[in-house]
């Protein structure tokens, strides 16, 4: 190759590495930690929010049962005492009536039939004496039923009460690892900038709107909703600063003079089911598969609800979320 060439070649490709090197120094390195993609925040979150609020109101049935079944166990133990006290009064009477008999007319009727060979009298006493004996027999057997009865019941009752406080250990444990969670959750909220983050958590809210078409029980428990507006959302919480959905629901209807109980999925049983074209303010609208929260329709496609810990308690659109039913209470 002539010596013009190979210069000429050589300084192309010294450009060529200039070139590369400038580049290279061009194009940033990939940071060791990069910013959070607020998509992935908000996906994250959302599951987060989601899990918890599914075992709190998992928690909030459990304690519903434990009550029910502490109730129980209290009357069943009544019961049992009132048996004791029943037979043991029983069985003094008998025995103070058996020993009277022998005592007194039963050994003179003896006696007699000795001296007179009365048997008709005879007979007379045995038979008193074997209807004694009867009826002692009778009451034993049906105290040994009905104790045997409420004791299996006790055990059953109180063998359940065990399994609930288990069931109850494991939910609080479960919350426990969702905290840690949702505290994770908080370090990507917090590496967010201000609008971005904002802007997440007010995600699904809308305007309070101007007049609610409303009355009696409903208005009564639609203002006190209303009034929680701002409120923050605190799993188990029934207020009177902070709510859970059910919590919430409970309170509103309470100032209604209809008691509710503090879960969703049961509240779901309490009422007459309505369509969702059949929505009026007041109704009860309940979301998720199982369900696992629940809110009050206000009209005009709005809801009030204690919605996650980021939000609080807000107003939302009413298909917001996966949409189950709606109840009405009055």
């Amino acid at each position: 190759m002539p010596h013009g060439r190979k210069r000429l070649a050589a300084a192309l490709s010294g450009l060529a590495l200039a070139t590369t090197v400038i580049v290279v120094g061009l194009v940033p390195a990939t940071p060791a930690q990069a910013e959070p993609d607020i998509d992935d925040v908000q996906a994250r979150v959302d599951t987060l929010f989601h899990e918890a609020e599914q075992a709190s109101e998992r928690l909030n049935d459990a304690k519903l049962e434990l009550a029910d079944l502490q109730d129980d166990l209290t009357s069943l133990r009544a019961d049992q005492q009132r048996q004791d006290a029943s037979l043991e009064a029983a069985r003094e009477d008998l025995q103070d009536s058996i020993v009277s008999q022998y005592e007194g007319q039963h050994l003179s009727a003896l006696g007699a039939v000795a001296v007179s060979d009365d048997a008709d009298s005879f007979v007379s006493s045995l038979s008193t004496m074997s209807a004694y004996n009867d009826l002692q027999a009778q009451l034993f057997d049906s105290f040994a039923t009905e104790a045997k009865a409420l004791d299996i019941r006790r055990k059953a009752t109180e063998r359940r009460a065990s399994e609930v406080k288990e069931t109850e250990d494991q939910l609080a444990a479960e919350k426990a690892t969702i905290d840690t969670k949702l505290a994770e959750a908080k370090e990507l909220l917090d590496k967010l900038k201000a609008e971005e983050r904002e802007a997440l958590l007010s995600r699904g809210s809308v305007r309070m709107p101007s007049g609610i078409d409303a009355s009696g029980a409903a208005a009564a428990a639609i203002r006190y909703a209303m009034a929680q507006v701002g409120d923050a959302y605190v799993y188990g919480a029934a207020g009177p600063n902070a709510f859970d959905c059910s919590g919430l629901m409970m309170m509103a209807w309470a100032q209604a003079g209809i008691s509710l109980p503090h879960s969703s999925s049961a509240q779901y049983g309490v009422g007459r089911h309505v369509s969702h074209s059949e929505l009026q303010p007041g109704d009860l609208v309940f979301y998720y598969s199982p369900i696992s929260h629940v809110a009050m329709y206000i009209g005009n496609g709005l809801i009030v609800e204690a919605a996650n810990p980021g939000a609080g308690v807000r107003v939302s659109g009413v298909d917001s979320m996966p949409y189950v039913g709606a109840t009405r209470l009055l």
